[in-house]
């Protein structure tokens, strides 16, 4: 298996640090609103890449932070007047759910920036000890030229970099390039103690500390959109290799952005959907499917059109495997002398989406191969199948599905019954005052394309 590293710009035999193991770290998202569907495609793309390493065999522990101590953060909960707590404890909750309902697997450890603050001193103190860090009025700088290897994942020089810096400069840094370890406290932001006063921990820092703390001095394999291979990645390269004398990770992987209009799509810009929202028209494995249509490095144009296409797509594997599973649960016996040869003539499919998923996880071949493999089944699995035969091939179709984290099932349509029962529980909810539970629900239906109108008369209910 060949994976494409960020940091030779060359793709390289994938060796674990470990032999049948594999440590792996994703830069998660700061939470401060819903995620976006750009914000999606990592978590898409590398949950992808954990199934499949966890499909050859490996034993994957999987970190992913969540950033909730940020200036965004910060400006949120002041705007709504609550405390930085409830804000980023809102939308990590509701990130796991979008994560849920996109079919990604929950991380071996999602570490919170807040709860990780101790090992983030201790990583500065031993920084400053080994003089790569300095303080200057209760901040914490490190100083990016005192570490040889800076610039080497962005292959950016250092003194390019600072040619391009602005003249006007923090008066207290030694030099333009050094970054923020620690900042001192701001009226009404939350701080912590620390040897050098008041205040919280850079964004950079965090992750170096989590990465050590549950993955090791060295991983595996890195991960995260391009935008943070400079300066997020390269400073967390720096701190980390400084602090534990060892290289940091062996593999670095980038996925590149999304797109609309050929535009990335960030909140910043404003031109940006979020999850939630392209959920009230999609069913959320349509946008995973989406995201999978193209390889992981290459840029990827957000469209209705597009969007359209991977919806008719989706549905002709689904159709294709539920096909093959009623011919399984209908029929009976055992694989014939025939079937065996065609089973064996099917399992080229899955050898080509293997070989498609070894080429640095190439999952655009790897979704041709299932089409293929669709189209072999329905010509040769015929309505007087053998029940083993027609099971194997289902097998085939789900795990390969599987792989990709795309769940070959129709969705059963809910039963009047039932959506009356869960609007009875809504309204119970809503009196007890749990509107959580409340919200959960109306999401629920409105996933099954259920749409809840509050009226005078009470809540009356249309499917969309």
């Amino acid at each position: 298996m060949k994976l494409y590293n960020t940091l030779t710009k060359k793709k390289e035999e994938f060796v674990p640090i470990e032999e049948g193991k594999v440590r792996m770290y994703v830069c998660g998202p700061t939470v401060y609103n819903y995620i976006h569907i750009g914000n999606a495609r990592p978590m898409i793309v590398f949950d992808t890449v954990r199934r499949y390493l966890e499909y050859k065999g490996y034993e994957v522990t999987y970190v992913s932070n969540f950033t909730d101590v940020d200036d965004k953060i910060i400006n949120k909960a002041i705007e709504e007047g609550v405390s930085t707590t409830e804000v980023s404890e809102r939308y990590i909750d509701e990130c796991k759910k979008d994560m849920a309902d996109l079919n990604i697997k929950p991380a071996s450890k999602n570490p919170k920036a807040t709860e990780e603050i101790n090992g983030m001193i201790q990583m500065i103190q031993t920084l400053m000890d080994k003089g790569y860090a300095y303080e200057k009025e209760g901040t914490a700088y490190f100083r990016t030229r005192k570490f040889d290897g800076y610039g080497k994942l962005s292959k950016k020089n250092i003194d390019d970099l600072e040619a391009g810096k602005r003249i006007a400069i923090e008066e207290q840094k030694e030099d333009a390039m050094d970054f923020v370890l620690w900042k001192p406290k701001k009226e009404g932001e939350p701080f912590w103690e620390s040897p050098w006063g008041n205040g919280r921990p850079g964004w950079h820092i965090e992750c170096s500390v989590m990465a050590k703390k549950y993955l090791g001095d060295t991983i595996d394999i890195h991960a995260g959109g391009e935008d943070l291979v400079f300066p997020h990645h390269e400073n967390e390269i720096a701190q980390s290799e400084a602090c534990n004398g060892v290289e940091f990770a062996k593999y670095w992987l980038h996925n590149a952005f999304l797109n609309i209009n050929n535009q990335k799509m960030s909140k910043s810009l404003g031109n940006f959907f979020t999850v939630r929202e392209i959920g009230e028209k999609y069913d959320l494995q349509v946008l995973r499917f989406f995201m999978l249509s193209a390889h992981y490095r290459t840029p990827l144009n957000f469209s209705a059109d597009l969007m359209e296409s991977s919806k008719n797509g989706l549905e002709r594997l689904i159709t294709s495997a539920e096909r093959v599973k009623a011919i399984r649960d209908k029929n009976a016996g055992e694989i014939t002398g025939e079937e065996k040869e065609l089973l064996v003539k099917a399992e080229d499919y899955v050898k080509k989406f293997e070989t498609a998923m070894d080429d640095d996880f190439n999952t655009a071949d790897a979704i041709s191969a299932m089409f293929e493999l669709a189209k072999y089944a329905n010509i040769n699995v015929t309505e007087t199948a053998s029940k083993e035969y027609a099971g194997e091939i289902y097998k085939m179709m789900t795990d390969l599905g599987n792989v990709l984290g795309i769940i070959l099932e129709e969705k059963k349509e809910i039963l009047d019954e039932e959506i009356e029962k869960l609007i009875e529980e809504r309204n119970q909810a809503r009196k007890d005052k749990n509107f959580a539970r409340a919200d959960e629900i109306r999401d629920l239906l409105l996933e099954q394309g259920i749409v809840l109108k509050d009226t005078r008369e009470g809540v009356q209910w249309k499917r969309a």
